[in-house]
């Protein structure tokens, strides 16, 4: 389940202040012919400009994000408009619609398969909390609680403009980030995220500890005698064996029944 990081009131400052570059004055007489920029800034300037989502949607907002990508909208003015169907050629994930538990380990695979610098941005009320669906037994309340999430849109679904505006929102953190400071440049930082295992429930492997400790304690004495009407020895026992008096009984059911079918 992905977590608040420790550090998240430094990294809130961080957004707040003004860039480098915009702090440093440049005398009247040279206004003309004085460009003061960084280094992080042609960086990231050159990274937002020519961002590539990855191709594939969920539900009924991959709809309203094709209507992004259209001729009304044109997602070429950000330099968006290519799509890629590889994971290794994409930088931003739009995990757009609902997320159902059979969809989070492919989901998680291919986030894992996305180089870095790699982004995630949550579309919708379903990928960012379950939506209506959140009490369902096959929906997952938020992508967040498996890969880390940078910006959400509300919404159900979210219109263009909205999906849009958190696209805006993705460069601006883009823009914010120095290569001194970000997790790909830096040795044991990127994580790899444990892909989850679909069973009777999916769940989190990192969690396979807390599962343990929590369904592998032997029965509590008292519990299991009212279990089993005060017989707690039986009911610690297990399942009985079939007799062969049972066994007899239900291969004569099944005779007749596979006689009835055939007639």
């Amino acid at each position: 389940m992905a977590t608040v990081p420790p550090n998240f009131p430094e990294l809130k400052q961080e957004q707040l202040k003004p860039y480098l570059h915009d702090t440093i004055a440049v005398p009247d007489e040279l206004q003309g012919n004085v460009l003061i920029t960084t280094l992080d800034k042609v960086y990231n300037w050159s990274r937002k400009s020519s961002m590539w989502p990855l191709l594939f949607g969920l539900a009924c907002c991959a709809i309203e994000m094709i209507a992004t990508a259209a001729s009304r909208y044109d997602l070429a003015r950000f330099g968006m408009e290519v799509m890629r169907p590889s994971p290794r050629q994409s930088d931003l994930m739009i995990v757009s619609g609902t997320v159902t538990k059979k969809m989070v380990p492919a989901i998680v695979r291919i986030y894992n398969q996305m180089a870095e610098p790699r982004y995630v941005l949550a579309m919708g009320a379903c990928a960012t909390g379950g939506g209506p669906f959140k009490e369902g037994y096959n929906v997952v309340s938020g992508i967040d609680k498996y890969i880390p999430v940078d910006v959400y849109v509300p919404g159900c679904p979210p219109t263009p403009e909205a999906l849009i505006y958190g696209l805006l929102k993705v460069h601006q953190k883009v823009e914010r980030q120095s290569i001194l400071t970000v997790p790909w440049y830096r040795k044991d930082q990127s994580e790899f995220v444990p892909v989850p295992r679909l069973g009777p429930d999916i769940f989190d492997p990192r969690q396979v500890e807390l599962i343990k400790e929590t369904t592998m304690k032997k029965p509590v004495a008292a519990s299991a005698a009212a279990v089993s009407g005060g017989d707690a020895t039986a009911h610690a026992a297990g399942p009985k064996a079939v007799s062969s008096k049972a066994k007899a009984m239900m291969e004569e059911a099944k005779r007749r029944a596979a006689a009835k079918q055939s007639a």
